[in-house]
């Protein structure tokens, strides 16, 4: 093949091949005998279940890990299932599954909505939701999710379990709060809702959102008695609006209630103008988005 140059001259192309640095290579078959290994490496190791993050980052060599500590071989990781009042993700559930599932469908609407709108059937096959939050990507979307619903992570070492409200395991663009040694082997929601729906906006089937705004309420009684409201890709992390869910929390959805959520959320977004959008663009479509998923919450019909 040839490439044009500077000048403008057709020249021969060079093929460019990328691969990761020379790594170590772990296969564990329990989760124990995996957190033994992160205990061992611990800042040299990272953990692999998808892969669809982790291994495009390693092949660009913009990260480098001497191990890489694979818990595919662990059997019991990919459940999906209602126990103590949570609804449990295994770390190895797939996102297809996840899109199949009869049980989020029931209990969560708001999964249902936004997990086929993750990249593309490639990713979705092999790629999990509980990956997707460690990677904590400011573009990704389940983050946002769990935050709508009130997720938790649940973490694994050699010193015991601990629990991480999602708020709290996000802690900046790319960056958890999982110490060096420690797995995260679970995602679990607490109760369920009987309303959630997730928009999103790309510039091409499979890429990253240019705005992507998540909604997720309990109704009972006209009355809303949980919300959830999050946003993706317009801040330097995902971001939960808390004034917007105080706007409709404990009252019924109205077109004054509905518009000063609409408001709210859209004056915490923080997005830049880059080459997927302006700035006011995306503020107005944060707007739109959480206007257009309350009044189909609340039947009112869009004007």
């Amino acid at each position: 093949m040839a490439a044009p140059n500077r000048s403008g001259t057709l020249t021969a192309a060079k093929e460019v091949r990328l691969y990761p640095s020379r790594f170590h290579y772990e296969a564990p078959r329990t989760i124990d005998e995996a957190c033994q290994m992160m205990a061992y490496y611990r800042d040299d190791a990272k953990v692999l279940s998808g892969g669809m993050s982790l291994i495009p980052l390693m092949k660009l060599r913009f990260a480098s890990p001497g191990t890489i500590v694979d818990i595919n071989n662990i059997e019991g990781l990919d459940y999906i299932e209602e126990a103590g009042g949570y609804l449990r993700i295994g770390a190895l559930a797939r996102n297809r599954a996840i899109v199949r599932s009869d049980l989020v469908r029931s209990r969560h609407p708001l999964m249902s909505s936004a997990c086929p709108t993750i990249s593309d059937p490639v990713v979705r096959n092999r790629g999990t939701l509980v990956g997707n939050c460690c990677h904590s990507d400011p573009q990704g979307d389940w983050v946002s999710v769990m935050m709508c619903l009130g997720g938790e992570i649940v973490a694994r070492s050699v010193d015991g379990e601990r629990v991480i409200p999602i708020e709290q395991f996000t802690t900046g663009p790319f960056s958890n709060s999982l110490q060096s040694h420690e797995i995260a082997v679970e995602a679990r929601i607490p109760g369920s809702t009987n309303y959630g729906e997730y928009h999103k906006i790309e510039r091409k089937v499979g890429d990253f959102a240019t705005v992507a705004v998540g909604v997720a309420l309990n109704i009972a009684g006209g009355s809303v008695s949980h919300c959830g409201i999050a946003l993706t890709g317009v801040a330097p992390s995902n971001l939960k609006c808390y004034d917007a869910e105080r706007a409709v929390m404990g009252g019924t959805l109205n077109e004054g209630t509905i518009e000063a959520a609409a408001r709210a959320a859209s004056a915490a977004a923080s997005p830049r103008s880059d080459h997927r959008g302006s700035e006011e663009y995306k503020r107005t479509m944060v707007e739109v988005f959480v206007r257009r998923s309350l009044r189909a919450a609340a039947g009112i019909r869009a004007a």
